[in-house]
């Protein structure tokens, strides 16, 4: 029996299998697509639970806010408060946002993507080398999936990979469940402090990177302003695309006839790819928060001004309307226009780099090591559960 709509119910984070959805959202996707849930923190928003209605509330900005200026509904048990940072420009709406968006959108376009193709497959080679040079069983996590989207970024931006140790902690911390706002804010003052010297080193001397691009380019940005772009780069442009491709190698090898569709067929790569960051996003546990500008109804729900609004990656990717059998990972489906990098004005600024290195990254692995399997069963492996982003801590492999 499930309670009336106007009562809470815990937002839904429990999962059957580590490498399955979380069942609730796709009940609510069913019975309930609009309704009101409770999230750890306390605060009550309004679910909207399928494909329709993420695209729907994502792409309409003027009627669903991203600015918060009080605390929102988190994951978190403890509520940080909004953090008002220059530049922070996925807390902005409308021109505030497409100002500071418009000042990195060229450094994402598909055509200088494509032209970090060699060095992003050096990279990736260097440390396959490095790994077949170790003894099986290896860690793939610490020994692939993490230091290669951590030296691609840091190249991009034009930071040493030296201070790694440093943006991964951050990221760790400000994307994790326990970590408190004080030391969120500690944790961005260090890597302030670091890209306060790579900025006084580029502007004497510049080099082809972002960071050089930006204070030669962009006179109107202040070092604030700079600071936040960066340090949002840093930390989003690894840990994502982290965790994403060790869930991506996990499922393959759990998955051993589509693995073999796509060793078979690494020219289309590309598609495959779209079809497992669709699958695999569905295994979210998050949500995207919005706020309600004016009185408008989703699904047949009133939704009053001020009131929050919660949408799900998941809940929309695995919706059935958006393709048949979408819990099911095909490597053979046609690409649709999945939400794995979100939808509207505020979707992945970095995605045209995260496609490229997860394509890169998995089409290299099991072509270097085509007998590659999982040193442990999986249900024994450490998956990150107080995270904002799902993944796993630690993937031992032998081949």
């Amino acid at each position: 029996m499930t309670c009336p709509v106007h009562e809470s119910i815990p937002f839904p984070r429990e999962r059957d299998h580590v490498l399955g959805p979380v069942r609730e959202l796709s009940r609510l996707r069913r019975e309930e697509p609009v309704r009101k849930v409770r999230f750890p923190n306390g605060i009550d928003a309004w679910l909207a639970a399928n494909y329709e209605h993420f695209c729907a509330v994502t792409g309409a900005p003027e009627q669903f806010s991203s600015r918060k200026d009080e605390i929102e509904p988190q994951l978190r048990k403890v509520s940080r408060p909004p953090m008002n940072i220059p530049g922070a420009f996925n807390r902005a709406d409308g021109k505030e946002h497409q100002h500071y968006r418009r000042k990195l959108t060229a450094e994402f376009m598909v055509k200088r993507i494509a032209g970090l193709r060699p060095r992003i497959q050096q990279i990736v080679d260097e440390h396959l080398d490095a790994v077949a040079a170790r003894p099986a069983p290896v860690d793939l996590v610490s020994a692939f999936t993490l230091p290669v989207p951590s030296l691609v970024i840091a190249e991009l931006l034009g930071v040493s990979y030296e201070y790694r140790q440093a943006f991964q902690e951050a990221a760790s911390t400000s994307l994790g469940l326990t970590a408190t706002a004080d030391e969120v804010r500690q944790s961005f003052e260090r890597l302030s402090e670091i890209l306060a010297a790579v900025f006084d080193a580029r502007l004497t001397e510049p080099r082809d990177d972002l960071i050089s691009r930006l204070l030669h380019r962009q006179p109107d940005l202040s070092r604030a302003e700079m600071t936040t772009l960066c340090v949002g780069l840093l930390v989003a442009g690894h840990e994502t695309t982290a965790n994403f491709s060790g869930m991506a190698i996990i499922t393959l090898l759990q998955q051993p006839e589509q693995l073999a569709k796509f060793t078979a067929h690494p020219e289309k790569a590309t598609q495959a790819v779209e079809e497992i960051m669709r699958r695999l996003s569905g295994n979210s546990s998050g949500a995207l928060i919005r706020r309600a500008v004016e009185d408008v109804e989703i699904g047949g729900q009133q939704i009053h001004a001020g009131e929050w609004v919660a949408v799900s990656m998941a809940a929309a990717n695995l919706d059935p309307e958006l393709c048949p059998h979408a819990e099911q990972l095909d490597l053979d489906r046609a690409p649709v226009q999945h939400v794995a990098f979100g939808h509207g004005p505020h979707a992945c600024l970095g995605q045209n780099l995260a496609r490229v290195e997860l394509e890169i990254m998995l089409v290299s692995l099991f072509s270097r090591f085509p007998h590659l399997r999982l040193a442990v069963p999986v249900e024994e492996l450490p998956f990150r559960n107080d995270m904002l982003v799902y993944g796993v801590r630690e993937l031992p492999v032998t081949w």
